[in-house]
């Protein structure tokens, strides 16, 4: 693909990815602020304790093969026919098993109330199994308009219907059946939008093909999610319901923000990494402006939501929720560092290593629950403390792959992150101590944003930053255009 053609294509995807994301969040933003006003924290915490399964059982039938699909030169329908038949077949026999296995799930938790929520919750990865091939196909062809109109779509839907049920006293069965509804409004769009159907051809010769690369993903996939839950689990263990609700409504913040940052950037990354794996001095350029366009937008983001975080909370959904504003802060540093070490992941994949990929992420996992159990005597906080802080060393890890990958250098690294990590820290750090003695909380919100917003564009100005440069002439190109 020509240098022009592979730089517009992936600036618009950015740019649609932005917008896309942007408003995901701003939907989630809205809807979660109504059913947090009417739903209890104990209703989030019931939900909260079956993220993890749900999570690795999607994993489970997903199969990595939307990435193995991306990263095939040539993919044919009967690629993609075999993806979706093996993926249904494989969640059908994984629902039936965690169907039986609900009441254990129940006796985990000592909470008998789990078992019929449970089999309902876990009704979703079975219709989502449904669209892993046209998802697939609209993620390989960088269909990100498509993907967008189906994301805001699905949300929208999901979010009156999640609003309505909570409303009518559903209290936690609400939350379910939005999750429910959100699931089968995106299937049936993306079988719309991809124009792609099935055949009743059961050949799985593909499968045998790409299963060397995506049952890596797999484990890889399995083992975030559990290194992602691993609070959620401890507390559901051993706290209440009240506790896992505090952090699982902190947590969903922090995913809105780093979500909104990670989906923009996983909409191109593997893609055009691919698309010039065979030069790798050019995949070096491009991943390098990638880097510092990810710097650029996650670490103002994101310290500035662990700034306002309070104000946020007590103000969108009131002061019953105040105990999950620290919990929040602490994970908005972790948030920071996220899409920056996805974006890292992504090139691994790109190049094929799908095993550097998972053996990498098996072994952070482990180590974050060493730390998390070792810290559990000592409380949340101090436990979150530490996963924050392997997290973000963890980023050298796969810096150490990269650079045997592409001759990505140390100092290169840190030449693009540490401008934008040091002047969001010192600008946030400002305003923190600059508006202790406001007491009203709309008052310190407002002074906080808008200070740190300008005065962080008007030092990248100044500073001539080259990215800082080019997105605002993107963005007023696409305007006048």
């Amino acid at each position: 693909m020509p240098e022009t053609s592979l730089k517009e294509k992936t600036a618009k995807g950015l740019l649609w990815g932005g917008f896309s994301n942007g408003m995901q969040q701003l939907l989630n933003l809205v809807f979660g602020i109504i059913l947090a006003r009417l739903l209890d924290v104990s209703d989030y915490g019931m939900v909260g304790m079956l993220t993890i399964f749900s999570a690795i059982a999607a994993a489970l039938q997903e199969g990595g093969f939307i990435s193995a699909l991306t990263n095939r030169k040539e993919a044919a329908h009967k690629d993609y026919n075999a993806v979706f038949w093996f993926s249904f077949l494989c969640s059908v026999a994984i629902y039936i098993l965690l169907f039986l296995a609900a009441p254990l799930i129940a006796d985990f938790y000592d909470t008998p109330e789990l078992i019929p929520l449970s089999r309902l919750v876990f009704l979703g990865f079975v219709i989502s199994s449904l669209s892993i091939a046209p998802r697939a196909y609209l993620f390989k062809n960088l269909c990100i308009k498509e993907t967008t109109i189906i994301s805001l779509s699905s949300l929208t839907i999901s979010g009156i219907a999640g609003i309505t049920l909570a409303a009518n006293g559903f209290t936690y069965w609400g939350i379910a059946l939005q999750s429910i509804t959100f699931i089968t409004v995106m299937t049936a769009l993306n079988f719309y939008f991809s124009r792609w159907r099935p055949r009743l051809q059961f050949d799985f010769t593909p499968i045998r093909e790409m299963i060397g690369f995506s049952s890596k993903i797999i484990i890889t996939n399995i083992f975030t999610i559990i290194n992602n839950n691993l609070f959620t689990v401890l507390l559901g263990k051993f706290y209440s319901a009240r506790e896992v609700g505090n952090f699982t409504q902190a947590n969903k913040w922090n995913s809105m923000g780093h979500t909104t940052i990670t989906g923009m950037i996983n909409g191109i990354a593997q893609p055009v990494f691919t698309s010039v794996a065979d030069d790798k001095t050019r995949q070096l350029a491009i991943f390098r402006k990638l880097l510092r366009f990810t710097a650029f937008i996650s670490f103002p983001a994101m310290l500035g939501l662990s700034l306002v975080a309070k104000e946020l909370i007590v103000i969108t959904i009131t002061e019953k929720w105040l105990s999950s504003a620290v919990l929040l802060q602490a994970l908005c540093v972790w948030g920071a560092f996220i899409p920056v070490i996805n974006l890292f992941s992504n090139l691994i994949i790109s190049r094929g290593h799908s095993s550097i990929y998972m053996w990498s992420t098996i072994s952070l996992s482990l180590l974050q629950l060493i730390a998390v159990c070792a810290m559990y005597p000592y409380g949340l906080e101090w436990m979150l403390r530490v996963f924050v802080i392997i997290h973000i060393c963890w980023l050298f890890v796969w810096f150490h792959f990269v650079q045997k990958e592409i001759g990505l250098q140390l100092i290169d690294m840190l030449k693009d992150i540490s401008p934008y990590l040091l002047l969001s820290a010192v600008l946030t750090a400002a305003a923190a101590y600059t508006t202790r003695p406001i007491e009203n909380l709309y008052l310190s919100m407002a002074i906080k944003i808008v200070m740190v917003a300008s005065l962080y564009a008007l030092i990248l100005w100044k500073l001539q930053s080259v990215i800082f440069r080019e997105s605002i002439e993107f963005l007023l190109k696409k305007k006048k255009t």
